[in-house]
């Protein structure tokens, strides 16, 4: 994992009442993060995704994970370091329908 996937994973997402899959296979792409009860999938992205051809390859991959019935959420390393609790605020919405206090 990198340094913004364990950040995101040991101070987050491992802290839920709902199961993740780190590094879960589906079909042939290999997602960061899924909630198999959630059909959420959270993908963080370094800058080779913002390139034309890594924004082409993420459409297509992303269209076919929505085809199977997931919600794709994309947070760039940026986001991470930066507006970490706003990341952690919508997942959680994502996936409860409701805002933390």
């Amino acid at each position: 994992m990198t340094p913004e996937e364990r950040h995101l994973w040991y101070d987050f997402l491992k802290t839920l009442p709902v199961v993740f899959k780190r590094q879960k296979p589906i079909g042939s792409y290999i997602v960061d993060f899924c909630c198999p009860s959630a059909k959420l999938i959270i993908e963080l992205d370094g800058s080779q995704h913002y390139e034309d051809k890594g924004l082409a390859a993420d459409t297509i991959r992303d269209n076919y994970l929505r085809n199977l019935g997931y919600t794709v959420k994309r947070y760039s390393n940026r986001d991470i370091h930066q507006n970490f609790d706003g990341v952690c605020r919508d997942i959680y919405i994502t996936i409860f329908n409701q805002d933390w206090d």
